[in-house]
């Protein structure tokens, strides 16, 4: 792995990001950017961003997760409360193309960075920020994670309405929702700047992201109607769950006219093509509680083999229950290279998550390892032409007298 930002390739290249992130979504944003080749700096207080203490680790600073996210970055440590803080932040943001950042703006209108600030020192900076709500909303002050986001945008709901308890996805999916907004977001600002267009502030609210992207589907009777029922039926149902097989778990989905006709067929129930709720894709979907039921019976003729043959014949969509070890050890998985083993220069051996979007004209991604806390900070504020011994000597301790 090359410790020199020259040599990455990648189709961001010449871009630099300054990220002022903590936990998951803005570093996860940052680092879907320096994946691309972007030059990510990432600024964090002297003890390190709080996802560097999540385990596992073999060294403090180094936990598990921050691992990857970190990765393709530069790390620079400011304490942006020290007298000479924001005037080294400043000095990055002069030098950058875009500033990320999940810090709430009153937090940061207290820093005196906020976005009339921020503009005057770099009229031509990207600015996102990215919190729970939007900032002019009564919510605007409220501190938010991902599960606060899932229940305020109706993930925890639809959870209710299928098991009958108010569980959380088991994923910090508005995270990593929203850092792929985040990751958008930027992208299209580039392209606007590159178009004649300068500078400019972005707000990422999670709330309104992730109700936006649960309406997709689950808007159902009330895109017509003010009093109609949300929610879209199939995704709904309690009975929409893996169908256990003679001798396991598949999940199965004759998708088509033609799929369920053949389902039916090889399960030996041939008269239920004919089923006036199933015959149509629409219709299977509205009852959806009836049609779960239908393949939870028939899926235990076979043995999950069996019903693997037949679906890939026929081209209906099925694949076994896999667990993540299972998932990620599966030929696909490997040949794809969804983890691949690295070497840290400080952890050792660790498993890398590869790049999941292929790209014909960039095909070998960077490799730049998670450094550690503030590895970079000298050579960072050198190029942005800023004295780090004026930091330096801020975090000195002072000498009894």
């Amino acid at each position: 792995m090359s410790n020199t930002p020259q040599q990455r390739p990648g189709m961001l290249a010449g871009i630099r990001v300054v990220e002022l992130g903590s936990v998951i979504m803005v570093p996860y944003a940052a680092q879907q950017l320096g994946d691309l080749g972007a030059d990510v700096i990432k600024v964090e207080p002297p003890g390190g961003d709080m996802t560097r203490a999540y385990p596992p680790a073999r060294h403090p600073g180094m936990g598990g997760p921050a691992l990857n996210l970190n990765r393709n970055k530069r790390s620079v440590a400011i304490d942006l409360k020290a007298p000479h803080g924001r005037e080294a932040l400043l000095a990055l943001l002069r030098t950058a193309d875009v500033f990320v950042t999940n810090v709430r703006p009153q937090a940061l209108a207290r820093l005196r960075l906020t976005q009339v600030e921020l503009a005057a020192v770099n009229p031509r900076l990207i600015q996102v920020n990215a919190q729970g709500f939007r900032a002019d909303s009564e919510l605007g002050g409220h501190a938010a994670y991902d599960d606060i986001i899932q229940a305020v945008s109706g993930l925890v709901w639809m959870n209710q309405q299928v098991t009958g308890e108010p569980h959380f996805v088991p994923t910090l999916l508005a995270d990593k929702i929203c850092g792929l907004t985040i990751t958008q977001a930027v992208l299209a600002a580039l392209v606007h700047r590159s178009n004649g267009g300068g500078g400019q502030h972005i707000e990422v609210p999670m709330a309104d992201v992730m109700m936006a992207f649960n309406l997709v589907e689950h808007l159902g009777e009330a895109v017509f109607d003010p009093d109609g029922r949300y929610g879209a039926p199939r995704s709904l149902s309690p009975a929409r769950r893996a169908q256990r097989t003679a001798d396991g778990w598949m999940c199965i989905l004759p998708h088509s006219n033609r799929n369920w006709r053949e389902f039916c067929t090889f399960a030996e129930r041939p008269e239920l093509a004919d089923d006036p709720r199933f015959t149509s894709g629409a219709l299977r979907a509205h009852n959806a509680d009836a049609l779960y039921s239908v393949l939870d019976e028939l899926a235990q003729r076979h043995t999950t083999a069996e019903w693997r043959q037949f679906c890939d014949e026929h081209s209906i969509p099925a694949s076994p229950v896999h667990s993540l070890e299972s998932a990620v050890a599966t030929g696909y998985a490997r040949e794809s290279g969804v983890l691949t083993e690295v070497e840290h220069p400080t952890e050792g051996v660790y498993r890398w998550i590869g790049r999941p979007v292929r790209y014909s004209a960039d095909p070998t991604p960077p490799l730049r390892p998670c450094p550690a806390i503030g590895e970079h900070t000298d050579e960072v504020l050198r190029e942005a032409g800023f004295d780090s011994a004026l930091l330096k000597a801020e975090s000195e301790p002072v000498a009894s007298a």
